[in-house]
């Protein structure tokens, strides 16, 4: 069987992607310090990114504002903090997680104004840290002008974006490979 995912919780086929992704760019995933960073609290992606990470050996932080904080931390099994420029220039993965605007539920937010400044991957984050997030940041489906500013954006190598969407297409059909039974209908001699 397999999870393509549950509303708000967890979405592995996007965390098994983005697995791929990031070790396709570093060659491991083992020691790799990860943050993941926006939505905690409405996004799938976390749910299931999170634990692959910690699984594969990174050490993952989560950020994001108090209201969308994951209400238990510790199932996560990793540090959760609401201050991004406390702990970026530790990073070698910057992964943007999208505002869930349309699973809000009422969820108190700052303006998009505030949470691009607090929350936000601005050129004031990228260069003071000598041109390493523009690597390592990941981007993905964005609200324009609140996770990844544009100049910022426009930056980011195009050819990663196609990366992730293409190993989104390879591992999915690994999956459905072996779900439908995959070399020796999944029989071994």
């Amino acid at each position: 069987m397999i999870n393509a995912g549950d509303g708000k919780h967890q979405h592995p086929t996007q965390a098994m992607l983005d697995l791929y992704t990031i070790r396709k760019s570093f060659g491991h995933l083992d020691g790799l310090k990860v943050a993941i960073v926006g939505d905690l609290a409405h996004s799938r992606v976390c749910g299931s990114l999170a634990p692959a990470l910690r699984t594969m050996g990174a050490d993952v932080t989560l950020v994001a504002p108090p209201t969308f904080q994951v209400d238990d931390p510790d199932w996560f099994g990793c540090p959760q903090t609401s201050s991004l420029d406390e702990v970026i220039e530790d990073m070698d993965v910057v992964y943007m997680l999208r505002v869930q605007l349309e699973r809000m539920e009422g969820a108190a937010i700052p303006s998009r104004r505030e949470y691009n400044r607090l929350y936000g991957l601005d050129m004031n984050r990228v260069e003071s840290h000598e041109g390493r997030l523009r690597s390592s940041a990941t981007r993905g489906p964005m609200n324009r002008g609140m996770e990844i500013n544009a100049d910022v954006g426009r930056l980011l190598p195009a050819q990663r974006i196609l990366d992730q969407v293409n190993a989104g297409v390879l591992t999915r059909m690994a999956e459905m490979y072996l779900l439908l039974g995959g070399e020796n209908n999944g029989v071994s001699a």
